[in-house]
């Protein structure tokens, strides 16, 4: 039997293969009382699951917020994530996920808990186009590449949290977030996230500060245009860091994630001069150990356009 330490070090090594850890759970079934369908969750995103605890309803809250609960002497609001998808619960929601996203904690209420599947982000494939309406980032082939493979639907939690939660104020401040880049001339910034609701704040942001850039869905997307944009400046006779100044990859992706592209960039002569910033919801020591093992410059976490524009400004200045 594996001791604790080992199932630590396990999943901290995940990183070095391009693989990841699933939480898999159920909400309940469509209006027919049909389809349970699996729906997942990065396990490095769970801080606890607790069975479901007596939520206190807070007045003038939406719909989708069942309330607060009192977990060791913190505050944590509890969403109904059912009612989120559209679902109902046929059992009831008894199931508590206490995850940590973006610099916040807060809890999702489920039908059930499944299991934990460990996959290669080789087998997640984008979801984007599809119908799940912005709240599917992906969906995980759990057995493979192989006809009727169990599906599960990957969450965008960062679209969840911001339809539920909104932020107050503007979330790109043109007047706060300092003063324009001074690119090279002809070059842009390489952007990655499978976000639609991040890759429009990247995309704000990166305009407000004067940025020319390029944006992608995955990691995998990313490094295939590197590669294009490298084959274009070596018939132009010039280098690739002529044409790409910095790199800014999300962690979670389909196909490959932002460790496996950093460290793709790093080991490749071609590229290696190039600064690589890590722009991730997961955070935590463990992850940004994770980012220096694989020689990022920098990593900041979601989402503040101030910080953003702040770590980018330190590691082009390098």
């Amino acid at each position: 039997m594996k001791s604790v330490q080992q199932e630590i070090d396990e999943r901290s090594n995940l990183t070095n293969s391009n693989k990841f850890e699933l939480l898999l759970f159920r909400l309940g079934c469509d209006e027919n009382g049909e389809h349970s369908e699996l729906y997942g969750i990065n396990v490095f995103k769970i801080r606890e699951i607790v069975a479901m605890p007596e939520v206190t309803a807070v007045a003038g809250s939406s719909s989708h917020m069942l309330g607060v609960v009192n977990l060791r002497g913190q505050i944590i609001s509890v969403m109904d994530l059912p009612a989120i998808v559209g679902v109902k619960p046929k059992t009831g929601l008894n199931i508590m996920l206490v995850t940590e996203f973006a610099r916040t904690t807060q809890a999702f209420a489920v039908e059930s808990v499944d299991e934990i599947v460990r996959l290669d982000w080789g087998q997640v494939l984008s979801a984007e186009g599809s119908a799940a309406g912005g709240m599917v980032t992906s969906i995980a082939r759990l057995d493979g590449d192989v006809n009727n493979t169990r599906l599960a639907q990957v969450l965008d939690v960062e679209t969840i949290l911001r339809k539920l939660v909104p932020t107050e104020g503007k979330d790109v401040d043109p007047e706060t977030i300092g003063p324009k880049l001074a690119l090279k001339a002809g070059t842009i910034i390489l952007a990655a996230d499978d976000s639609v609701v991040a890759r429009s704040l990247i995309e704000q942001g990166l305009t407000a500060m004067g940025a020319p850039y390029v944006m992608t869905k995955s990691g995998k997307e990313a490094w295939d245009r590197l590669q294009h944009i490298a084959d274009g400046a070596k018939a132009e006779g010039i280098g690739v860091e002529d044409r790409v100044a910095l790199i800014l990859t999300d962690l979670e992706m389909p196909e490959m994630d932002g460790f496996t592209l950093t460290r793709l960039v790093k080991q490749d002569a071609r590229f290696s001069k190039i600064p690589v910033v890590i722009h991730s919801s997961l955070s935590g020591k463990t992850n940004e150990d994770h980012v220096r093992g694989v020689g990022a410059d920098a990593y900041v976490a979601k989402f503040v356009a101030e910080d953003l524009a702040e770590t980018i400004r330190k590691v082009l200045h390098k």
